[in-house]
């Protein structure tokens, strides 16, 4: 999962300037049927991004706790990305990715991502 540009900046300032940069307190997994680059976040049907917190071992951090999205209570079409951010609604994408297997959320339809499954990898 690649950092966005504007995190792949803040970890250059933080690694080689004096400048002051400032860490998120909390995280939250946004939804995309499109590369978040360019694409818009899901909304509606009761959708809203999800609190996640990590564990960080060696290079990478990883969802330390099961993500699970509220029920759908209507088409959220296929989910096919998913973005990493430092606020429950705006703020600041952190990292995105695309999901190994696109998955399409109708009504009543509950989206999970089991503990250990979300990763940041440096490299």
């Amino acid at each position: 999962m690649p950092f966005s540009n504007t995190y792949e900046t803040i970890v250059l300032k933080y690694a080689f300037n004096a400048d002051s940069v400032t860490r998120p307190t909390a995280w939250y997994l946004g939804l995309f049927t499109a590369d978040p680059s360019s694409g818009t976040e899901i909304s509606g049907n009761s959708y809203a991004r999800t609190a996640v917190t990590f564990t960080v071992t060696g290079d990478t951090a990883t969802n330390s706790g099961a993500v699970e999205f509220p029920v759908a209570t209507g088409s959220w079409g296929t989910v096919s990305h998913v973005a990493i951010f430092d606020a429950s609604t705006n703020g600041n994408q952190i990292a995105y990715a695309t999901l190994t297997t696109s998955k399409t959320i109708g009504v009543d339809d509950i989206l999970r991502f089991p503990v250990g499954e979300v990763d940041v990898t440096l490299s």
